[in-house]
């Protein structure tokens, strides 16, 4: 799992789309007064566990507002 709380850009060189996950979810909880936002993937279809979840990344508040904001200015400005 991995708690993200500093993003950066950079430009890339080479640029592939990933193929579609088999399955996403989202979940909100808090924790020792700090309220988190965590997303769950769960590969694609052909894995063999596919009720696993094989990424996990977590957000807190500070840095919702930040990727929040990224989006905003990357999407519709």
């Amino acid at each position: 799992m991995a708690r993200i709380t500093t993003l950066e850009k950079i430009e890339m060189d080479r640029n592939i789309t990933q193929d579609k996950v088999h399955r996403a979810t989202y979940c909100i909880f808090e924790k020792d007064g700090e309220k988190y936002f965590q997303i769950d993937t769960y590969g694609s279809p052909n894995r063999e566990d596919t009720w696993k979840s094989s990424q996990n990344i977590r957000f807190d508040r500070k840095f919702a507002k930040e990727l929040v904001s990224l989006l905003i200015n990357e999407f519709w400005s």
